[in-house]
C-alpha cells in the first residue's frame, strides 16, 4: 500500500491536464501522507461540456458514516476488488465519484533484504502520473463545514514483475498467493474516459502498468 507520494505544483498541474490558471493549492507541500492535504482532478460538477476541476482534498476518503474528517480507520489506499461492496467506497463508486491523483512519484517499501528499503518509482517517460483514485465530499454535521477527501485504489501485483517485489511477504501465504498490490496508472489519453465514462468502462482501465513504464530504484536521502 503506498503512504507516501511527491505531488506536483498547481503549474505542472495545469499544463499537463490543461485545466486552467484558477486553482486552490498553490502553496501546498508536496509530500503528502495519509490524512494530510493533497490536490486531485475530477469531473467538474458545472457547466454542459465535459471537464475538469483541481481541488484539494484529504488523502484517506471521508464516508458518509463518518463521526469525524480524522478517521480512526485507514482509507487512503482501496482495494480494487472491494469498490462495490466495501461500506466506505460503494457509494463513490456507484455514483461514478472518480478522480485522479496527480504524482511526481510514489514510494513502497522493497523487502528482498530482510529489512525496509523505500524505493521511489516514477514514470520512465518523466510524464507525471495520473493515479486512479475516488472521491467523497463529506460535511460535519456540527459545523456544517464541508470536506473534500479522495482514496488511492490498487490492484493485486502477485505476478507483476518489478511491483510484486514489493511489500513484507506474509509468511502465512504462499509465494504464489501474496496479496502484493500496486497503485493503479491512467494513461492521459484515458483520463477523460476514467473520469467521464460509465462504469463498465472505468472498470475496464483498473489495470497494472506494464513494467516499462516505470523508473524505479532505491530512495536516495
Amino acid at each position: 500500500m503506498c503512504t507516501r507520494y511527491i505531488a506536483p505544483d498547481a503549474a505542472a498541474i495545469e499544463r499537463a491536464w490543461h485545466i486552467g490558471s484558477r486553482h486552490p493549492f498553490s502553496f501546498l507541500p508536496s509530500e503528502v501522507f495519509p490524512q494530510r492535504q493533497g490536490p486531485f482532478i475530477r469531473a467538474a460538477k458545472d457547466g454542459a461540456e465535459p471537464h475538469l476541476q483541481a481541488l484539494v482534498g484529504q488523502w484517506g476518503l471521508i464516508p458518509w458514516f463518518a463521526k469525524a474528517a480524522k478517521l480512526s480507520f485507514a482509507t487512503s489506499n482501496a482495494r480494487s476488488e472491494e469498490l462495490k461492496d466495501k461500506a466506505s467506497y460503494k457509494h463513490p463508486w456507484a455514483r461514478g465519484q472518480r478522480c485522479i491523483i496527480p504524482a511526481v512519484s510514489f514510494d513502497e517499501p522493497c523487502w528482498e533484504t530482510g529489512k525496509h528499503i523505500r524505493w521511489t518509482f516514477r514514470r520512465a517517460d518523466g510524464a507525471l502520473w495520473a493515479l486512479a483514485g475516488i472521491w467523497n465530499t463529506w460535511v460535519d454535521k456540527a459545523t456544517s463545514e464541508i470536506h473534500e477527501s479522495y482514496t488511492m485504489l490498487t490492484q493485486n501485483a502477485d505476478h507483476h514483475p518489478l511491483m510484486n517485489r514489493m511489500h513484507r511477504p506474509d509468511p502465512k501465504r504462499s509465494p504464489e498467493m501474496q496479496d502484493k498490490r500496486s497503485v493503479v496508472p491512467i494513461e492521459f489519453e484515458d483520463v477523460g474516459t476514467w473520469l467521464h465514462g460509465t462504469l463498465e468502462q472505468a472498470t475496464a482501465l483498473i489495470r497494472l502498468a506494464p513494467v516499462e513504464r516505470f523508473s524505479a530504484a532505491p530512495s536516495v536521502g
